[in-house]
């Protein structure tokens, strides 16, 4: 028996086998400065200036089955609060959000979604105001489903035409009571107008598990864009029932520039003393060759539903980030 020629002809097959799911990582980076002032609720300790990096390898290829397999990859320093990572922005922790995606034209889309994931619900959560409220410790976040690591998400767009389906699962784990299903539909057959609705489980916590609804929708006219969104988190702990409703208005300038009016509300319907808390502002933003100058002007009452006058911040920032 001639074992160097089986060994050889078993590694020729192996590589032939390799050749035909061979595919390539690309990566791609970016980096940001920004600076920030916020002004009210004790916050007034002076211009905070923040750094941004993050490097994204991504690739994958297609199987002999006709299956596309891609990887994706973050690397983004101190990205992730926590003793490990560093809670700045000199943290030394590289890593985050990862994901592996298996797909075909006709079945759809299965990703595992290993760090940083969205489940269905979360993906949407504020298509309107893109979470202008959020920029500081007390302010009182949007309501969402379970959402975080280890997620299932399948996305199917090929069924209807102009229809996409998704639909995830959170299991139950150190951090999560009970799994948790979400699913979405969004509708984009009309030229210029995308609508959607989502609904959500946050079993994360015992006594107080939560369903959680979204309705959206965006028109596009010419240089003018308005979006609207709606969501209710209703929980068996009713003292932590949220409503949050917001819209926006966006302008075109130019293929370069753009503006936007947004304003969202956060309501307590459970909590009789609790003030409802608003953010409105303006943002602005000026792309060219791969850098973005942007710009924020905002302000929040209530911050947190606080019934103190002191529960008001104005903010502006001032950015600049570089994709390459």
């Amino acid at each position: 028996m001639n074992i160097k020629k089986i060994g050889l002809t078993a590694l020729a097959g192996s590589l032939v086998s390799m050749s035909a799911i061979a595919g390539e990582m690309s990566v791609a980076g970016g980096a940001s400065i920004t600076v920030e002032h916020i002004n009210g609720n004790a916050a007034n300790a002076g211009k905070v200036f923040k750094m941004g990096n993050q490097l994204t390898f991504s690739g994958g290829g297609e199987l002999d089955n006709g299956l596309n397999v891609s990887l994706s990859f973050v690397l983004d320093q101190a990205d992730d609060a926590g003793a490990d990572s560093g809670a700045d922005d000199n943290g030394t922790a590289p890593f985050d959000s990862h994901s592996v995606t298996v797909s075909h034209d006709t079945f759809g889309t299965l990703s595992f979604l290993g760090e940083g994931g969205s489940s269905a619900q979360v993906a949407v959560d504020d298509t309107a105001t893109g979470d202008i409220w959020d920029f500081s410790s007390n302010e009182a976040a949007a309501p969402t489903s379970a959402g975080g690591d280890n997620i299932l998400v399948y996305s199917n767009s090929s069924i209807m035409d102009g229809v996409t389906l998704t639909a995830s699962y959170v299991p139950h784990n150190a951090s999560n009571f009970e799994s948790s299903v979400d699913w979405a539909v969004a509708y984009t057959g009309v030229e210029g107008l995308t609508v959607g609705a989502a609904m959500g489980e946050n079993n994360a916590t015992k006594g107080a598990k939560a369903d959680v609804t979204t309705y959206y929708g965006s028109y596009a006219y010419g240089p003018i864009t308005v979006a609207v969104h709606q969501t209710e988190y209703d929980s068996e702990d009713n003292t932590t029932d949220v409503d949050f409703t917001a819209f926006s208005v966006a302008y075109t300038i130019s293929d370069e520039l753009s503006i936007a009016y947004k304003n969202a509300v956060m309501e307590t319907p459970g909590v009789s003393n609790d003030n409802d808390q608003e953010t409105s502002g303006i943002t602005a933003a000026y792309t060219a060759g791969g850098m973005t100058i942007s710009a924020k002007v905002a302000n929040t009452d209530n911050e947190g539903y606080s019934t103190l006058a002191t529960a008001d911040e104005e903010i502006w920032s001032l950015g600049a980030s570089f994709a390459f």
